[in-house]
């Protein structure tokens, strides 16, 4: 990404109105196998993807890495904010961001993360704020540190990527999984955090996954259709 996109290295004199993407990740365990910044990291390539391919007033805001992850709080490392801190600190983030940018754009890589921007987005915008969310979902993805993630880590930080202990979890649809797994957390629904098979992860899989994520993105911020939840469209 050129330097003058990114929001951190810059001085306030350059700062024209851009719209502000920012990454939000979590700080969670994935899987034996996988970084406990795995979300952050595919949320941080998207926006920086997105950012150097724009062609407007676009820069990268540094990544808001820690997520509502209550649900892997079972397995060590993982840090949760919760929901109602999530919420707050993105709904004061887009207040005080938006006092200068033109818009912002919130780039999602935890689906935990969904119900605090489904109430701080709208929030935002009903205050007269262009602001918007959307999330890094690959269609028929493995829910959690199965073979998409590990894919995607192979491609964008594969010295992060422990194949070697890459093991399938608990292969149930996530649809069956809800109940346990809102009772009792992932820990009681997979002993080693893994939901899906990271078996046969390649990067090349993870390019042609990566690319086709980044596609659809690049489209729906063309369209810029914030639905009522503020997601694009």
């Amino acid at each position: 990404m050129p330097d003058d996109r990114e929001l951190a290295g810059l001085h306030w004199p350059d700062i024209g109105k851009p719209t502000v993407i920012v990454p939000v990740g979590s700080l969670e365990q994935h899987g034996p196998h996988l970084p406990l910044d795995t979300d952050t990291r595919i949320a941080a390539a998207v926006a920086e993807s997105l950012s150097s391919r724009a062609s407007g007033d676009v820069v990268v805001a540094p990544a808001l890495a820690y997520g509502a992850s209550g649900e892997h709080e079972g397995f060590a490392g993982t840090i949760s904010l919760g929901h109602e801190a999530l919420e707050r600190i993105l709904v004061e983030y887009g207040r005080s961001a938006c006092r200068w940018a033109a818009r912002i754009l919130f780039v999602n890589g935890h689906g935990g993360n969904g119900p605090a921007l489904v109430k701080a987005v709208p929030l935002l915008r009903y205050e007269g704020r262009d602001a918007a969310w959307l999330p890094c979902a690959i269609p028929g993805a493995d829910a959690h540190a199965g073979r998409a993630e590990t894919s995607l880590l192979l491609h964008l930080s594969p010295g992060k990527v422990r194949l070697d202990r890459a093991e399938p979890g608990n292969l149930n649809p996530i649809a069956s999984l809800m109940p346990s797994l809102r009772e009792g957390g992932m820990v009681a629904v997979s002993a080693n955090g893994v939901l899906g098979d990271p078996m046969g992860a390649s990067a090349d899989e993870g390019t042609h996954l990566f690319e086709g994520l980044l596609t659809s993105v690049e489209e729906a911020v063309a369209r810029w259709q914030p639905g009522d939840d503020g997601r694009l469209r």
